[in-house]
C-alpha cells in the first residue's frame, strides 16, 4: 500500500428545489505525489472550477479524488476552468474553516460529532481513505463575489490519508 496524499478536504455541499447547484472541495495538502499545496475545486450549475497556484496538483486532485466524490454523482463533470491564484486555508477542527481564492469563498463553522472514517476502494477506485470528520453546522458559499443561494451542509476533514489499494 502505497501512501498518495497527506492532508485536508473539507467540503460544501449547496442545494436548492431538491437538486445540488453547488459542491465545494478545500485541499490543503501537506505532502502527496505530485507535491504540497492548497486548491479550490467547485461544481457550480454545470460548471467545474479549480483555483491553485499548483495547477499539476490541482489537476490531479480534481481528476483524481474530486470527480469521484458522492456529492457530485451523476452531475456532469467538464474539465475544470483554471484559475491560477494563491489558495489561504484557515482549518481548525475545534472551530471550522475558512478558505479564500480566486474570487471563491468557503465558510464553515459549529464543528460537531468528530469521528475517524476509513473506506476501503473508495467509490470503486482503487484508493482507500483515512480521515478525522466532522459536520459543520453553518456553511456558506461565495462565487465571482456572489453569495451561492440555497442550503448549505459542510464538513471538515483532517488528517488525511489517501492510500493505493495495491
Amino acid at each position: 500500500m502505497s501512501v498518495l496524499l497527506v492532508g485536508a478536504n473539507p467540503g460544501l455541499t449547496v442545494e436548492r428545489d431538491g437538486g445540488t447547484v453547488a459542491f465545494v472541495s478545500v485541499w490543503r495538502v501537506d505532502w502527496s505525489a505530485h507535491g504540497a499545496g492548497r486548491a479550490i475545486v467547485l461544481w457550480h450549475e454545470g460548471r467545474t472550477t479549480l483555483v491553485t497556484d499548483r495547477p499539476v496538483l490541482g489537476r490531479w486532485l480534481a481528476d483524481t479524488f474530486n470527480r469521484h466524490f458522492p456529492e457530485v454523482g451523476g452531475l456532469p463533470w467538464p474539465e475544470p476552468a483554471l484559475i491560477e491564484a494563491p489558495v489561504a486555508v484557515e482549518l481548525d477542527l475545534a472551530a471550522g474553516c475558512t478558505a479564500t481564492g480566486g474570487g471563491i469563498t468557503v465558510e464553515l463553522s459549529g464543528p460537531s460529532g468528530h469521528r475517524l472514517i476509513t473506506v476501503d476502494d473508495f467509490q470503486g477506485t482503487g484508493r482507500n481513505l483515512s480521515t478525522v470528520f466532522a459536520r459543520c453546522g453553518h456553511g456558506a458559499l461565495t462565487a465571482g463575489g456572489t453569495p451561492v443561494p440555497g442550503t448549505a451542509s459542510g464538513f471538515l476533514a483532517d488528517a488525511e490519508v489517501w492510500t493505493s489499494a495495491g
